[in-house]
């Protein structure tokens, strides 16, 4: 069994420089573990999509695997979980996720016509839901404040416990279904 202090000495994390220059000489391969549809909105160019859900139920490629997500949150995920089928030696993680890699002004792939990223979408579905129950409550009736005070509680909600409705909802939506 592996213990989370197991799994955080076994692996390595790679800066996106370190990644950057591994790719032009080695061959490697970078699973990206996130959702098609974050997949799509901006990747590492030669990346393989297979979302952290369907991790350890997909074949992987052969040598060594440098596993990413947004920030490095799921990709460590991913690392821990793949430890129980994948020599050690042969996983590391990007430190950062892509956000690090576009900070660093590494190049991005994206797909033509890809959705907003989810986050926006969110923000963009809130702050809207928000302004149209001001907007109704000054124009109809009073009672529609009570919008503006659901959707607030809603995202306190997401904030402390990690889980966004709207942004589950959102993904549902058919122009998020985008295929891995």
């Amino acid at each position: 069994m592996t213990t989370p202090a197991m799994t955080r000495q076994a692996m390595t994390s790679r800066t996106p420089h370190q990644l950057a220059d591994q790719l032009r000489s080695d061959p490697i391969s970078v699973v990206d573990v996130r959702e098609p549809v974050e997949f799509s909105s901006g990747s590492i160019p030669g990346s393989r999509n297979i979302p952290l859900s369907r991790l350890g139920r997909t074949s992987l490629p052969e040598g060594p695997l440098v596993l990413v997500c947004q920030s490095g949150n799921r990709s460590a995920k991913g690392l821990a979980e793949l430890l129980q089928r994948v020599h050690p030696d042969r996983l590391s993680d990007l430190s950062g996720g892509i956000d690090a890699w576009q900070q660093a002004g590494l190049p991005i792939h994206k797909r033509r016509g890809a959705p907003l990223p989810l986050m926006r979408q969110v923000q963009i579905a809130a702050g809207g839901l928000v302004l149209l129950g001001v907007i109704l409550s000054q124009t109809l009736a009073p009672t529609w404040i009570w919008l503006a005070g659901f959707v607030g509680a809603g995202l306190v909600f997401a904030g402390v416990s990690g889980f966004c409705g709207m942004a589950r909802l959102l993904a549902a939506m058919p122009w998020n279904r985008v295929t891995a």
